[in-house]
């Protein structure tokens, strides 16, 4: 399928936001920064450190970025200092970059990967968890509020969570499952809150073959499209049926809407360090406080 090339030369590029005057801004992980694509140029837009790893943006205009720390994670340029993860705020308008939360309760973030606000202006983020030798940390699903009044565990103990995004009518939560190749949903009972008894989730369905799931966005008609490593675009219904959508680069790393009608899909293509634009064949769901 044919796409537009935006951007080259980036540091293992993910979290793309299609902002309204044409710009893309996303995160470089290797090169620690949030980042704008623009014009065939690239501009830090704030240098965060460690390793950016999703972003999204906030009620208040400002974006939101999970920072995974940087350490032993896929993309991560040797010659960058860990830091701890967490979930940074940065002010478009000035650059300034801050962190908002590094813990739940006594437990610290580990690496926080991808975030989605709800309509409420709370967010939902993954935390993939992290390897050290051969012991692996689980992963997590979270809620938090951008003023940093409340940040609190919804499920513990998954194989890699990636990828977050809410359904149209914002009652399930779906988190990629990296290692498993798996969509995983949670029903909701109200904001930030799962229903009695799914704090651990439900299988949605399954990557083909073996490929890994990584970060996703969802379609205006509930379709949930995944970005998956070895296999392009994984789009999977809500009742688990899928079709793929094969691109060259071997790292697909996330994907996101926008254009006139959402109708344009925005992709990072971390293996290669591009951006690209290609046209969709559904239009992309309308994420809160985007322009």
């Amino acid at each position: 399928m044919s796409f537009e090339v935006l951007a080259e030369g980036l540091q293992f590029p993910e979290g793309p936001i299609a902002m309204p005057d044409g710009s893309v801004i996303l995160v470089e992980i290797a090169r620690g920064t949030l980042s704008r694509a623009w014009n065939g140029k690239v501009e830090v837009v704030c240098d965060l450190g460690g390793g950016p790893n999703g972003a999204a943006l906030g009620p208040d205009g400002a974006v939101y970025v999970t920072n995974n720390g940087g350490s032993g994670l896929p993309g991560q340029a040797p010659a960058r200092s860990p830091i701890q993860g967490g979930i940074d705020r940065v002010d478009l308008a000035t650059g300034r970059g801050e962190r908002l939360y590094d813990k739940v309760g006594e437990h610290p973030l580990s690496a926080p990967n991808d975030i989605v606000f709800d309509r409420q202006g709370g967010f939902w983020f993954t935390d993939l968890g992290r390897q050290s030798g051969r012991v692996r940390h689980l992963s997590g699903l979270y809620y938090a509020m951008p003023d940093g009044s409340r940040i609190e565990e919804v499920s513990f103990g998954g194989m890699g969570y990636n990828g977050v995004g809410l359904s149209p009518d914002e009652k399930t939560v779906y988190a990629a499952e990296t290692f498993t190749g798996r969509l995983i949903a949670f029903d909701l009972a109200a904001p930030g809150q799962a229903v009695k008894g799914g704090r651990g989730g439900r299988v949605v369905g399954a990557a083909p073959g073996r490929a890994f799931f990584d970060s996703l966005a969802v379609q205006a008609n509930g379709d949930v499209c995944v970005a998956s490593i070895a296999d392009g675009i994984t789009t999977m219904s809500p009742d688990g049926r899928y079709r793929q959508t094969p691109l060259t680069d071997r790292m697909v790393t996330n994907i996101c809407f926008g254009g006139p009608g959402l109708t344009d899909a925005y992709i990072t293509l971390s293996e290669t360090g591009r951006l690209i634009r290609m046209p969709w064949p559904e239009p992309g769901l309308k994420l809160n406080f985007s322009a």
